[in-house]
């Protein structure tokens, strides 16, 4: 179960009333002229609610008894002043994100998504939800991109949405909130939602989640259970389950998105090639075409979600490129002006920010670029 979104519980009213009040380089020139003689700004990975999903939310709280992380942040969300902005993929939004300089949210549905769910109800507000969002994109088109949801939970109606959504609604590639029910989408029985994913071209965005099954409990003793630590540890642990199962050998063409700049893998890569290879014969693991840091750089993008800090961008510039990073806010969850202004600030050439803030998402989901 799960609404983390990456921040501290302690924060989100701070954090909400923020939130409210290559071929890429060629473009640069048309991205500076439409914005005002600055770059443009394209946010990749910006929450929305629609009415039904918190509804839904709400009536799964009510009924829950005992401790859940991912119950005790949605109590907090609907009663809380992150519930307003969520639900405003309009004029609203769009006004907030012109006070801070923001050109465009790629948007995804807040987390838990619908992965909380039953299979019924879950489809059912997936597809109501891709709706909405094909709806904000098409209304604003130059503000707005859509990260579409979908159901594990029905892996055959999952794989439907994911083809209705992708050539029907035209949305720009997909989300889903890490682990549903403990299980993750490395496991086999997934499968034909990566091999719908690979065939199209769609990228696909592991948002964080709290860490479940029987090792939630050490994460829970300290309190550690959401983005202090346990939403890194939970996500990344998906993106290597992805990697040491062979995932990218059978799906090539597989993009995955990380956020929190790329849940601490990139500052783990020498050690998972080193153990890999002294371990792959005596351990019996998959055996991989390449080493597990190549497909992290060939099948992996980073964003900077929610870690507003110049030695991380650093450190995953030079050791990914900075064609496999891209800026994001985490709004209304982290504050707008800071995130704005860390990129704004940050320490790496003019074609690199350009790449950072606009290329690699017009590249990656397929954004028209400015003319």
């Amino acid at each position: 179960m799960t609404l983390n979104r990456r921040t501290f519980l302690n924060n989100v009213t701070a954090l909400a009333t923020m939130g409210t009040a290559g071929g890429a380089i060629a473009s640069a020139g048309s991205a500076l002229a439409q914005s005002g003689g600055r770059m443009r700004r394209i946010a990749t990975e910006e929450a929305f609610a629609i009415p039904e999903q918190t509804e839904a939310m709400r009536e799964v709280v009510e009924n829950f008894s005992g401790y859940d992380p991912d119950i005790y942040l949605w109590e907090k969300i609907l009663a809380g002043p992150v519930n307003r902005p969520l639900h405003d993929i309009g004029e609203g939004r769009i006004a907030q994100m012109d006070e801070t300089g923001v050109d465009m949210h790629v948007l995804s549905l807040t987390s838990t998504g619908v992965q909380m769910f039953d299979a019924d109800t879950g489809t059912a507000i997936a597809e109501l939800a891709n709706d909405r969002l094909a709806e904000a994109v098409r209304n604003h088109p130059t503000r707005f991109g859509g990260l579409a949801s979908f159901a594990p939970q029905d892996v055959t109606r999952a794989v439907k949405e994911i083809e209705r959504a992708r050539t029907d609604l035209k949305l720009h590639g997909f989300v889903v909130n890490s682990h549903t029910n403990g299980e993750y989408l490395s496991e086999e029985k997934y499968w034909p939602i990566l091999e719908a994913l690979d065939a199209l071209e769609a990228p696909l965005y592991i948002h964080p989640r709290s860490p479940g099954g029987k090792h939630a409990a050490a994460y829970r003793a300290d309190h550690l259970e959401h983005a202090i630590w346990g939403y890194t540890a939970e996500t990344g642990l998906h993106g290597i389950k992805l990697i040491m199962a062979g995932i990218f050998d059978r799906f090539p063409n597989l993009k995955i998105i990380l956020g929190h700049m790329g849940e601490n893998i990139p500052f783990h890569l020498y050690r998972t090639d080193y153990m890999y290879r002294l371990t792959v014969e005596m351990m019996d693991r998959v055996k991989l075409e390449k080493r597990p840091s190549d497909y992290f750089r060939d099948n992996f993008v980073i964003t900077t979600s929610g870690v507003n800090w110049h030695p991380a961008l650093k450190f995953s510039v030079d050791v990914l490129g900075a064609e496999n990073v891209m800026w994001a806010i985490d709004y209304p969850y982290q504050e707008t002006p800071e995130a704005v202004e860390f990129m704004d600030t940050a320490p790496v050439s003019e074609e690199q920010k350009h790449l950072l803030f606009h290329g690699n998402a017009e590249r990656v989901f397929g954004i028209e670029p400015l003319i």
